[in-house]
Order: C-alpha cells, then sequence, then structure tokens
C-alpha cells in the first residue's frame, strides 16, 4: 500500500503517557526511529470530545502535529466489556472520574464485575493508532489492533500499566502485567496497531 507517508526520524507521541512512550520507543527503537512526548515541547493534552477511539486519536494527532511542526503519533485506546455493553471504552483512563489513578480505575472495574461470572467476563483492549504528517495532513494513517481476554477477580502482576494487572490473556495463562516488555509488545492491541502502522508507513 503506497501512502504517501514515510518513515521519519522523530515523531511526537500525542500523550504524556508514560507507559505507551515506553511500548513504542521499544519498538521504534529497532527501526533507527524515536518518539519524543508532547510534555517535551510544553504541549498540553488536547481535549478529547470525540465518540469514538479513531476521532480522540485525530484530534490528538492533529494538535499534537500543529503545536510542535512534528509529524504526530496518537493513539486512544481502551477496554471493552461485555459484560459492562462496551463500558469504560473511550472513558478507560478516566473511568473511576478525573484525575483517576490505574488503581482507582481498576477497582471500579473489579466492583462493576463483583458479581460477574467467570464466563461472562470476556474484554478486550481496542487501539485506533493515527499518524499524522503535518497538521493539514487531511489523509492520516489509521490503524488498528484488538486483543481479547478476560477480567480476572483480583489484580495480578507488577509489569504494564492501565487494566494490566486484571486482563487475563487465554494463551499465555496469565495476567498481561506478568508477561515480558518483549512478548507485550508482539500480542498487544497497541503493538498491532504499531506493527500495522510502520508495515504501511515502509
Amino acid at each position: 500500500m503506497n501512502t504517501g507517508k514515510t518513515l521519519p526520524e522523530k515523531v511526537v507521541l500525542a500523550s504524556g503517557n508514560r507507559g505507551k512512550l515506553r511500548e513504542i520507543n521499544q519498538v521504534l527503537a529497532g527501526l533507527g526511529m524515536q518518539a519524543l512526548p508532547q510534555s517535551d515541547f510544553n504541549v498540553n493534552d488536547a481535549e478529547e470530545t470525540g465518540l469514538s477511539f479513531v476521532e480522540n486519536a485525530i484530534l490528538k494527532a492533529r494538535h499534537a502535529t500543529r503545536a510542535t511542526g512534528l509529524p504526530a503519533i496518537a493513539d486512544d485506546s481502551g477496554l471493552e466489556v461485555d459484560a459492562l455493553n462496551g463500558a469504560p471504552g473511550i472513558y478507560s483512563a478516566r473511568f473511576a472520574g478525573p484525575g483517576a489513578t490505574d488503581a482507582d480505575n481498576v477497582q471500579k472495574l473489579l466492583a462493576a464485575l463483583k458479581d460477574v461470572p467467570e464466563a461472562e467476563r470476556t474484554a478486550r483492549f481496542q487501539c485506533l493508532m493515527v499518524f499524522m504528517a503535518h497538521a493539514e495532513d487531511s489523509t492520516p494513517l489509521i490503524c488498528q489492533g484488538t486483543w481479547e481476554g478476560r477480567i480476572l477477580h483480583q489484580p495480578s502482576g507488577e509489569n504494564g500499566f492501565g487494566y494490566d494487572p486484571v486482563f487475563f490473556v487465554a494463551g499465555k495463562h496469565c495476567a498481561a502485567a506478568k508477561l515480558s516488555p518483549e512478548v507485550k509488545n508482539h500480542l498487544s492491541h497497541r503493538g498491532q496497531a504499531l506493527d500495522k502502522l510502520l508495515t504501511a508507513l515502509g
């Protein structure tokens, strides 16, 4: 697929999330690329007014590239839990309210699923990743990754971030927070989306 876009040496990551930055740079490093967090340029988070992952990712990417002049990568990602009709979804990072910590969000999720039996605790991580070459880019590159699993009854593991401690990965028989960074990057929704994006950029 010829996208007319090429791999830059440096991109701005439209996020201040250090977990995301670390995961993305672990993949980009092998390609001689580096993602710099928008906070390095004193860029505040874009207002996420979209009603879907892809809308929010585009808003964030355009905001970051307009403010820095660099090509931007943005992702909007979250957890969809079937028993909660797809919640927390686009509100995953603030499920327990504005300023919520990862632990706050996990505890709210576990409380909401307290009486849900094992077979009905199915869930998936979704990631919509956008690459925007410049602020006026009308054809941003959009890639999606999906990671299926189920929600545990209590947290397990010390790696990762967000909902990783309660996201059970069937093929590995453990929580995502027990996976090594290399294994997680290979399996995860974000890893899948980034791999598709880099393949498209060539």
